[in-house]
């Protein structure tokens, strides 16, 4: 350890942090030491953020190590949270080791030195405070893997002790998880009276043993897991956020065992919504589990009546109830309850309700309507143009800006060419610049030229903005069948500087008029950005028609990702699977994972539901 009288004695400027020179970690350190709390939490609180930054540590990182150990034993107080971020700092995974880059990192020189200093920490567990000494045993742990071996048989011993004798359950549990860390044979106390040594018992038999978990693991997380430690230092170990995200991982591993658990804590009245979370995990992590899920949070809605939780499980609701084939009346009829009885939550229900295409959804819609409701009810009630595009029309008239106007025209686009009534709305939209390029690009596919609309397009594609010139463009081309507009146009933004796929996809509907543009293109589809390569396969075979070359290159790019997922589309679209991709279409369709994960906004169907719809199409077709 080093006390702050040898801080001059380290060259803090010449070494970096997050921010730069590490020349203020001096004063920071010094604050500890101050009789003044809250010039101490506003120094570990810095430290956090400098020589720790978002799981990043530097050069300054580990020189800092010996006066943190000085501060733990001599500050005046904030010993926990001091050894907390000694812990953190040295975090790292067991492969790291393996690296080729982990020798003369800062991460093995901060692990290094705290491994140095342990002995000098090791009183702390001794310490009258069990926050003190649960953030010891963090330290530990993480380094467990660096001990010098003639340190290893001393911290057994010491942990052997707290095992046995602390008062403190938790504390006992945690020192039984360093325990074998350091390969220290402990018998699993499974039947333990202490259900918080139990229940760290069974975390160590799980992760030994890995899914499907046995029966008697099963039951001691669903009795002991949805309150892990009563206390309120839920400190978390090496690589985990907390030690309830801990479990929860380990029970999503398994879909069975976890939804049991949830279940459980969910009838136990859902302490923390730890089985509402549990459950989110699970559905977010593996297909076809939408019912048993869906069912399980309807049950958890009574116990979060009159929290924020109560807004978050109807949206989770929400985000997942179209993937039911046959919602039941009492998940409808509760979604139903909640919509009409107002306050934050009624929109989150509503929604749901839409997306279970309940015939009292639409009631509600109108009643009460907005985009993301208009847009979803539009996808689950195709046959309802009628009462739908007059509401739409209205609220696009009455100045609907930013994403709730892109929505409301969106919603426009189940109705085809009933659609075509909102005209003027649209034009009205590319005029005032809300929402102009989903206006464009819907003016091009459900409306009939009018000078008016003819003239809006001409003036739009000389917009500085090169996406609405694009879709302005490419809307004149499908109203006009000229297409000189757009060959001027994608001829200037194919050769200035941005993202060139979105353009590409925007000249697809070109087809063999943009023919002109092929020797822009040709050269694209050895891009270095996969994107590129992707976009300007489709639009090569748009304008050829013929695959040889855009194949090749989209069979490539397929995989389990959002431009994979493009590629597979383009090619199901061209009704061509190639012979080498069967194996991994097989992947896409067989798989009980997830392969791909939703995006908050995104408002068309899950990703990996349509991934999974793709590969299934093209198997078949051969």
């Amino acid at each position: 350890m080093k006390s702050p009288a040898e801080l001059d004695t380290v060259p803090w400027r010449t070494l970096t942090h997050a921010y730069g020179p590490a020349e203020d970690v001096p004063d920071l350190i010094r604050a500890l030491y101050q009789d003044d709390e809250t010039a101490a939490d506003e120094a570990i609180y810095e430290l956090y953020g400098n020589i720790h930054h978002q799981g990043t540590v530097y050069p300054a990182s580990a020189p800092a190590v010996p006066f943190l150990a000085h501060a733990v034993r001599h500050a005046p107080g904030k010993r926990a949270d001091l050894l907390m971020l000694l812990a953190t700092l040295a975090d790292h995974d067991q492969v790291d080791l393996e690296s080729p880059h982990w020798t003369g990192s800062a991460v093995a020189e901060i692990c290094a030195e705290l491994a140095r200093i342990l002995p000098a920490l090791l009183p702390c567990l001794a310490d009258a405070e069990r926050d003190v000494r649960r953030a010891t045993l963090r330290v530990v742990a993480a380094v467990a893997d660096q001990l010098p071996s003639e340190l290893h048989a001393p911290v057994v011993a010491e942990l052997d002790a707290l095992h046995t004798s602390d008062p403190v359950p938790a504390v006992r549990a945690d020192a039984m998880v360093v325990l074998a860390l350091l390969g220290r044979e402990v018998e699993e106390p499974l039947e333990s009276p202490l259900p918080e040594v139990r229940l760290a018992a069974a975390l160590l038999a799980a992760e030994r043993s890995g899914p499907p978990y046995a029966d008697r693991l099963v039951e001691i997380f669903a009795e002991d897991g949805a309150e892990p430690d009563p206390g309120d230092d839920g400190f978390p170990w090496p690589g985990t956020p907390s030690p309830e995200a801990h479990l929860t991982d380990l029970l999503t591993r398994d879909p069975d065992a976890g939804l049991a658990v949830a279940a459980d804590w969910i009838e136990a009245g859902d302490l923390h919504s730890r089985g509402s979370w549990l459950v989110r995990e699970i559905v977010e992590t593996w297909r076809d589990r939408e019912p048993e899920v869906l069912a399980l949070l309807l049950d958890a809605l009574p116990h979060h009546e009159g929290t924020p939780t109560l807004t978050r499980t109807l949206s989770t609701i929400a985000a997942w109830a179209e993937h039911l084939p046959q919602p039941g009346a009492a998940l409808r009829d509760a979604l139903y309850d909640y919509a009409r009885a107002g306050g934050d939550s009624s929109e989150p229900a509503r929604l749901a309700l839409v997306r279970t295409r309940d015939s009292r959804a639409l009631d509600l819609v109108l009643d009460r309507p907005d985009a993301k409701a208009l847009r979803a009810a539009s996808r689950a009630f195709p046959t309802a143009g009628d009462l739908l595009i007059p509401v739409i029309r209205r609220e696009l008239a009455a100045g609907a800006t930013g994403n709730a106007a892109t929505d409301l025209v969106e919603a426009l686009a189940p109705f085809g060419a009933t659609a075509r009534q909102a005209e003027p709305e649209l034009v009205d939209c590319l005029r005032t610049h809300r929402a102009p390029i989903a206006a464009a690009r819907r003016l091009g596919l459900d409306t009939i030229a009018t000078p008016e609309t003819i003239a809006l397009l001409v003036k739009s594609a000389q917009h500085p903005d090169a996406s609405l010139r694009t879709a302005a463009a490419v809307a004149h081309h499908s109203l006009t069948g000229e297409p000189e507009l757009a060959l001027r146009t994608f001829e200037d933004v194919l050769s200035g500087p941005g993202p060139t796929h979105w353009h590409l996809n925007s000249l697809i509907s070109l087809g063999r008029d943009a023919a002109p543009l092929l020797p822009a293109i040709e050269p694209l589809l050895t891009a270095r950005y996969e994107w590129t390569r992707m976009a300007a396969a489709e639009a090569h075979h748009a304008i050829t028609g013929t695959p040889d070359q855009a194949v090749p290159v989209l069979a490539e790019l397929v995989s389990a990702s959002p431009v994979g997922l493009s590629a597979l589309q383009a090619l199901a679209a061209m009704g061509v699977l190639p012979e080498e991709l069967r194996p991994t279409l097989r992947a896409f369709a067989f798989s009980p994972l997830r392969l791909l994960s939703d995006t908050p906004l995104n408002e068309d169907g899950h990703p990996d539901e349509e991934l999974r719809t793709l590969a299934w199409r093209l198997l078949r077709a051969r």
